[in-house]
């Protein structure tokens, strides 16, 4: 089984996402794509919506998706997990053949700097989502494929505004929800 991996804060799941895992699955030769959200991103200090609730809304969002599998590996260890770690994890517990690792071409710049970098390099094949037709130079990746997303959203952004018409129309109400509680 060939697979992409996913993996993000989610803080929340919006639009941008979605066209993410739509771009995957139309482009990649792969016969699931995992999506995994963090229990906290090794990078941060803090997530906004708890791992549970951005778990329970990209399940609501992919759910009807056989190709998508939302996988909780991450928010079950209750810590900060690598992607080397996650990577291992996949590979011990599936039939796996090749992996592509999806990742924003803002992580380009630091990638180098992830965990057992070198190692995970060896295991799975980048693929660089390009936001508003910007595509970063590397100097640490040399096979990569790219997805171009054609939308101007980021979940920082969105957090920032509240603006709902980034939110999937599917989630908008459990969101607006999880918002006035906070």
């Amino acid at each position: 089984m060939d697979i992409a991996v996913f993996g993000g804060s989610f803080d929340p799941p919006h639009i941008g996402h979605e066209k993410i895992v739509e771009l995957a699955l139309n482009e990649l030769p792969i016969d699931k794509l995992f999506v995994v959200p963090t229990f906290l991103n090794p990078f941060k200090s803090h997530f906004h919506l708890e791992p549970n609730e951005r778990f329970e809304l990209l399940q609501e969002l992919f759910g009807d998706n056989t190709n998508v599998e939302i996988c909780n590996f991450e928010i079950l260890q209750n810590k900060k997990t690598t992607t080397f770690e996650t990577i291992s994890f996949l590979k011990d517990s599936y039939d796996i053949g090749k992996i592509y690792l999806i990742i924003g071409a803002d992580n380009l710049k630091n990638i180098h700097l992830w965990y057992n970098f070198l190692e995970l390099k060896e295991l799975i094949s980048f693929v660089v989502v390009s936001r508003d037709g910007i595509v970063l130079e590397n100097d640490f990746l040399v096979d990569v494929r790219y997805l171009q997303l054609d939308l101007k959203v980021s979940s920082t952004s969105l957090r920032e505004s509240m603006n709902l018409d980034l939110i999937p129309l599917k989630l908008k109400e459990k969101v607006k929800k999880i918002w006035k509680k906070e």
